[in-house]
């Protein structure tokens, strides 16, 4: 099997596309598949066309000059669809397999109906929601509509969906697509890379002015959909409950200036410690170093159809996870189980939650297993990955695809 993946951005950049995007490839390979990947104009600037990065082969795109919408983004399907097509005829796939955004379904398609090649669509978040959960949209405005309506139009041409989680399958069911073409392949977690989880990192805890204190932390970006500023309101609430409470911020983001003022005029400011970014082969480090991962991520259309990386990566390193109580994470965390979920949008319910963990340490153990035999029964890449394969193979038995090369007759 030869698969042609086709990706807004990539490795070396990072982020939980690139991490996702990665565990795919990896888990793929491992099968004995033979893949490779073409980044659009929007992953940046790029030292040649093809880059081998951590064993991974990207094809890149060049970028392409600034203009108004839509005629920028037209411009951007054009020239990503070109270069699809001089990969594929290069690299001859059985099928090409696009991930969101639709831009790259569109660039995608096009490339596929010349070449006569089956066509994936994977969906990881719709495009018109997450401008909204990154402040970039308003919902229900016109550019939000007719974002949806050519995420529709793209998922009616392809040949086979996949989604990471079945808020977005129920969603494009309710859109009337027909839901035998649709299938979930689910975030998961790469366990030969996030594997077993470090020790306690005292050298660190001292270092970072938590060593002895109850902790809790959120490793990832900062956006407002996240909810960090409902998690730094709770945390006089929290101090009061539990005087040795620290709250540890390790990452970055759109938000981080407005996040670090406010937590600035908190009552509690010493507790709150902000890291920024650090480079991914540290990160489990901090794991170690804190008791409960929270994620209070607000109510929105976005949060409550799209399921989240981190809670995942935080129950494989074996610790507690504290949630808010959205669609996404209803499909991650069994609450009382596996982690424990609280009322979305309001600090005074996340300290309690919170509080209520750390008064019943007795039961941390048995959750932080079912946490993890959860991550390994269910949301493990080595096992995910087999999710793709009987479409792939049901796709390329069907298409023409060795006529496609053999007759030599697409022109770019």
């Amino acid at each position: 099997m030869r698969v042609l993946h086709l990706l807004d951005h990539s490795l070396p950049l990072h982020s939980g596309y690139t991490f996702r995007t990665r565990a795919i490839l990896k888990a793929q390979i491992a099968r004995g598949w033979d893949v490779a990947a073409v980044t659009g104009p929007r992953h940046g600037d790029f030292a040649e066309p093809l880059e081998e990065v951590e064993g991974l082969r990207f094809y890149r795109t060049p970028v392409v000059p600034p203009a108004p919408a839509p005629l920028g983004e037209w411009r951007e399907v054009n020239r990503f669809a070109r270069r699809i097509r001089k990969v594929a005829r290069e690299f001859q796939p059985d099928v090409l397999h696009a991930h969101s955004p639709v831009l790259n379904a569109m660039a995608g398609q096009r490339a596929a109906n010349r070449l006569k090649l089956p066509f994936v669509y994977e969906i990881r978040a719709f495009w018109e929601d997450a401008a909204v959960g990154n402040g970039d949209g308003r919902e229900g405005s016109m550019k939000y509509r007719a974002t949806r309506a050519l995420e529709t139009r793209a998922v009616k041409k392809a040949d086979a969906v996949a989604v990471i989680c079945e808020g977005l399958r129920c969603d494009l069911i309710r859109r009337g697509i027909d839901p035998a073409k649709i299938f979930v392949s689910p975030n998961g977690v790469d366990l030969t890379l996030f594997g077993e989880p470090l020790p306690y990192d005292s050298g660190l805890a001292k270092t970072l002015g938590i060593e002895g204190a109850e902790t809790i932390g959120f490793i990832g970006s900062f956006y407002d959909y996240e909810g960090l500023d409902v998690l730094i309101d709770a945390m006089p609430q929290l101090v009061a409950w539990r005087p040795n409470m620290h709250l540890v911020l390790v990452g970055g983001g759109p938000c981080e200036a407005a996040l670090r003022a406010q937590a600035g005029a908190s009552p509690v400011a010493d507790r709150i410690h902000f890291i920024g970014r650090v480079p991914h082969h540290e990160v489990e480090r901090y794991y170690s170093v804190v008791d409960v991962l929270v994620y209070p991520r607000k109510r929105m259309r976005l949060t409550d159809l799209v399921t989240p990386l981190k809670p995942l990566e935080a129950m494989a390193q074996m610790r507690l996870v504290a949630a808010s109580d959205v669609g996404g994470h209803r499909e991650l965390i069994r609450d009382g189980d596996t982690g424990t979920l609280f009322r979305p949008d309001d600090p005074r319910a996340l300290a309690r939650a919170v509080a209520g963990l750390f008064a019943d340490r007795d039961h941390w153990e048995a959750r932080r297993a079912r946490g993890r035999a959860f991550v390994e029964a269910e949301r493990n890449w080595s096992l995910n990955v087999g999710r793709y394969e009987s479409v792939y193979q049901k796709l390329a038995n069907i298409a023409p695809v060795k006529d496609s090369w053999t007759k030599g007759a697409v022109k770019a």
